[in-house]
Protein backbone atom coordinates (compact mmCIF):
# COMPACT_ATOMS: atom_id res chain seq x y z
CA UNK A 1 0.00 0.00 0.00
CA UNK A 2 1.91 3.07 -1.18
CA UNK A 3 0.71 6.58 -0.42
CA UNK A 4 -1.16 6.82 -3.70
CA UNK A 5 -3.12 3.63 -3.10
CA UNK A 6 -3.71 4.56 0.52
CA UNK A 7 -5.33 7.79 -0.62
CA UNK A 8 -7.94 5.81 -2.52
CA UNK A 9 -9.10 4.13 0.68
CA UNK A 10 -12.00 5.73 2.52
CA UNK A 11 -11.68 6.92 6.09
CA UNK A 12 -14.29 4.32 7.03
CA UNK A 13 -11.89 1.63 5.82
CA UNK A 14 -8.95 3.17 7.67
CA UNK A 15 -10.81 3.44 10.97
CA UNK A 16 -11.00 0.12 12.83
CA UNK A 17 -14.41 -1.10 13.94
CA UNK A 18 -15.64 0.72 17.03
CA UNK A 19 -18.74 1.71 18.95
CA UNK A 20 -19.48 4.81 21.02
CA UNK A 21 -18.07 4.73 24.51
CA UNK A 22 -15.20 2.37 23.74
CA UNK A 23 -11.89 3.06 25.47
CA UNK A 24 -9.24 3.15 22.73
CA UNK A 25 -5.50 3.50 23.10
CA UNK A 26 -3.63 5.06 20.17
CA UNK A 27 -0.04 3.98 19.50
CA UNK A 28 1.47 5.95 16.64
CA UNK A 29 4.72 5.43 14.82
CA UNK A 30 6.44 4.38 11.63
CA UNK A 31 6.62 0.72 12.79
CA UNK A 32 9.81 0.33 10.79
CA UNK A 33 9.83 -2.48 11.79
CA UNK A 34 7.12 -3.33 14.30
CA UNK A 35 8.53 -5.35 17.20
CA UNK A 36 7.70 -7.15 20.43
CA UNK A 37 7.90 -3.96 22.47
CA UNK A 38 5.06 -2.42 20.45
CA UNK A 39 2.92 -5.44 21.30
CA UNK A 40 4.02 -5.55 24.93
CA UNK A 41 3.33 -1.83 25.42
CA UNK A 42 -0.13 -2.26 23.89
CA UNK A 43 -1.10 -5.21 26.11
CA UNK A 44 0.39 -3.45 29.15
CA UNK A 45 -1.69 -0.34 28.40
CA UNK A 46 -4.86 -2.38 27.86
CA UNK A 47 -4.42 -3.88 31.33
CA UNK A 48 -3.26 -0.81 33.27
CA UNK A 49 -5.61 1.71 31.61
CA UNK A 50 -8.52 -0.73 31.28
CA UNK A 51 -8.82 -0.16 27.54
CA UNK A 52 -11.04 -2.06 25.14
CA UNK A 53 -8.60 -1.90 22.24
CA UNK A 54 -5.38 -0.32 20.99
CA UNK A 55 -5.05 1.08 17.47
CA UNK A 56 -1.61 1.08 15.87
CA UNK A 57 -1.50 4.17 13.66
CA UNK A 58 1.14 3.36 11.05
CA UNK A 59 2.50 6.72 9.92
CA UNK A 60 3.63 7.66 6.40
CA UNK A 61 6.83 8.76 8.13
CA UNK A 62 8.16 10.45 11.25
CA UNK A 63 8.89 14.16 10.60
CA UNK A 64 11.71 14.02 13.17
CA UNK A 65 13.51 11.09 11.50
CA UNK A 66 15.25 10.42 8.22
CA UNK A 67 13.08 8.48 5.76
CA UNK A 68 15.82 6.86 3.68
CA UNK A 69 15.47 3.49 5.42
CA UNK A 70 11.67 3.56 5.56
CA UNK A 71 9.92 0.48 4.19
CA UNK A 72 6.76 0.93 2.14
CA UNK A 73 3.52 1.56 3.99
CA UNK A 74 2.15 -1.74 2.69
CA UNK A 75 5.13 -3.67 4.07
CA UNK A 76 4.92 -1.98 7.45
CA UNK A 77 1.15 -2.47 7.78
CA UNK A 78 1.45 -6.16 6.91
CA UNK A 79 4.35 -6.64 9.33
CA UNK A 80 2.37 -4.83 12.04
CA UNK A 81 -0.61 -7.15 11.54
CA UNK A 82 1.67 -10.16 11.88
CA UNK A 83 3.40 -8.79 14.97
CA UNK A 84 0.25 -7.62 16.80
CA UNK A 85 -1.27 -11.12 16.86
CA UNK A 86 -4.05 -10.12 19.27
CA UNK A 87 -7.72 -9.42 18.55
CA UNK A 88 -7.59 -6.33 20.76
CA UNK A 89 -4.94 -4.63 18.59
CA UNK A 90 -6.04 -3.04 15.31
CA UNK A 91 -3.77 -1.76 12.54
CA UNK A 92 -4.67 1.47 10.72
CA UNK A 93 -3.13 3.60 7.95
CA UNK A 94 -5.44 6.52 8.83
CA UNK A 95 -2.70 9.15 8.60
CA UNK A 96 -1.94 8.23 5.00
CA UNK A 97 -5.64 8.40 4.15
CA UNK A 98 -6.14 11.86 5.67
CA UNK A 99 -2.77 13.04 4.35
CA UNK A 100 -0.72 13.93 7.43
CA UNK A 101 2.43 12.92 9.28
CA UNK A 102 1.57 14.99 12.34
CA UNK A 103 -0.09 13.65 15.48
CA UNK A 104 -1.77 17.01 16.14
CA UNK A 105 -3.66 16.74 12.85
CA UNK A 106 -4.58 13.12 13.53
CA UNK A 107 -5.95 13.91 16.99
CA UNK A 108 -7.97 16.87 15.73
CA UNK A 109 -9.42 14.66 13.00
CA UNK A 110 -10.31 11.84 15.39
CA UNK A 111 -11.91 14.23 17.84
CA UNK A 112 -14.23 15.41 15.09
CA UNK A 113 -14.85 12.04 13.47
CA UNK A 114 -15.18 9.70 16.48
CA UNK A 115 -16.07 12.06 19.30
CA UNK A 116 -17.93 9.28 21.13
CA UNK A 117 -14.74 7.32 21.83
CA UNK A 118 -12.60 7.68 24.94
CA UNK A 119 -9.15 8.02 23.43
CA UNK A 120 -5.74 7.79 25.09
CA UNK A 121 -2.45 8.56 23.35
CA UNK A 122 0.25 6.01 24.27
CA UNK A 123 3.96 6.64 23.89
CA UNK A 124 7.27 5.58 25.38
CA UNK A 125 9.32 7.70 27.73
CA UNK A 126 11.84 8.33 24.93
CA UNK A 127 9.11 10.17 23.03
CA UNK A 128 8.14 12.24 26.08
CA UNK A 129 11.77 13.38 26.22
CA UNK A 130 11.39 14.99 22.79
CA UNK A 131 7.66 15.73 22.89
CA UNK A 132 8.35 19.48 23.01
CA UNK A 133 9.76 19.16 19.48
CA UNK A 134 6.51 17.76 18.07
CA UNK A 135 4.42 20.11 15.99
CA UNK A 136 1.66 21.67 18.16
CA UNK A 137 2.52 19.45 21.12
CA UNK A 138 0.53 21.60 23.51
CA UNK A 139 -2.56 21.14 21.35
CA UNK A 140 -2.06 17.36 21.39
CA UNK A 141 -1.91 17.43 25.19
CA UNK A 142 -5.07 19.53 25.31
CA UNK A 143 -7.00 17.15 23.05
CA UNK A 144 -6.22 13.68 24.39
CA UNK A 145 -5.12 12.11 27.71
CA UNK A 146 -1.65 10.58 27.43
CA UNK A 147 -0.09 7.46 28.90
CA UNK A 148 3.71 7.41 29.01
CA UNK A 149 5.27 3.97 29.31
CA UNK A 150 8.56 4.02 31.17
CA UNK A 151 11.77 2.95 29.51
CA UNK A 152 14.19 2.81 32.47
CA UNK A 153 17.19 4.25 30.64
CA UNK A 154 15.04 7.24 29.60
CA UNK A 155 13.10 7.90 32.84
CA UNK A 156 15.04 10.85 34.24
CA UNK A 157 15.54 12.50 30.85
CA UNK A 158 11.85 12.15 30.02
CA UNK A 159 10.51 13.51 33.30
CA UNK A 160 13.00 16.39 33.27
CA UNK A 161 12.15 17.35 29.67
CA UNK A 162 10.35 20.61 28.84
CA UNK A 163 6.99 19.00 28.02
CA UNK A 164 6.86 16.94 31.21
CA UNK A 165 7.74 20.00 33.26
CA UNK A 166 5.14 22.16 31.50
CA UNK A 167 2.45 19.52 32.06
CA UNK A 168 3.51 18.48 35.56
CA UNK A 169 0.36 19.74 37.29
CA UNK A 170 -1.80 17.53 35.04
CA UNK A 171 0.03 14.31 35.93
CA UNK A 172 -2.17 11.60 37.41
CA UNK A 173 -0.84 9.30 40.16
CA UNK A 174 0.02 5.93 38.67
CA UNK A 175 -2.38 4.25 41.11
CA UNK A 176 -5.23 6.05 39.29
CA UNK A 177 -4.17 5.05 35.77
CA UNK A 178 -7.48 3.26 35.12
CA UNK A 179 -9.25 6.64 35.31
CA UNK A 180 -7.20 8.24 32.54
CA UNK A 181 -9.53 7.48 29.61
CA UNK A 182 -12.40 9.12 31.49
CA UNK A 183 -10.59 12.37 32.22
CA UNK A 184 -10.77 15.61 30.32
CA UNK A 185 -7.36 16.57 28.89
CA UNK A 186 -4.79 17.71 29.64
CA UNK A 187 -4.13 14.64 31.77
CA UNK A 188 -1.31 12.12 31.72
CA UNK A 189 0.16 9.24 33.65
CA UNK A 190 3.65 7.73 33.78
CA UNK A 191 3.40 3.94 33.81
CA UNK A 192 6.21 1.82 35.26
CA UNK A 193 6.76 -1.90 35.45
CA UNK A 194 7.26 -2.93 31.81
CA UNK A 195 10.82 -4.19 31.38
CA UNK A 196 11.41 -4.24 27.65
CA UNK A 197 14.11 -2.30 25.83
CA UNK A 198 13.64 -2.76 22.09
CA UNK A 199 13.56 -0.14 19.38
CA UNK A 200 12.88 -0.20 15.66
CA UNK A 201 16.24 1.48 15.07
CA UNK A 202 18.01 -1.33 16.88
CA UNK A 203 16.21 -3.92 14.79
CA UNK A 204 17.36 -2.44 11.48
CA UNK A 205 20.64 -3.30 9.82
CA UNK A 206 23.01 -0.43 8.91
CA UNK A 207 21.76 -0.58 5.31
CA UNK A 208 18.17 -0.01 6.46
CA UNK A 209 16.96 -3.59 5.97
CA UNK A 210 15.11 -5.39 8.72
CA UNK A 211 16.96 -7.97 10.77
CA UNK A 212 15.53 -11.45 10.99
CA UNK A 213 14.04 -12.10 14.39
Amino acid sequence: MNLASAATHSVAQALPLHTAGMRIGLLGGSFNPPHEAHRAISLFAIKRLQLDRVWWLVSPGNPLKEHGALRSLEQRVEAARHMASDTRIDISCLESVIGTQYTADTMSYLRRRVSGLRLVWIMGADNLAQFHRWQNWRRIASEVPMAIVDRPAQSFRALAAPAAQALARYRLPESQAARLADLRPPAWVFLTGLKLDLSSTGLRNPNGSWKNK
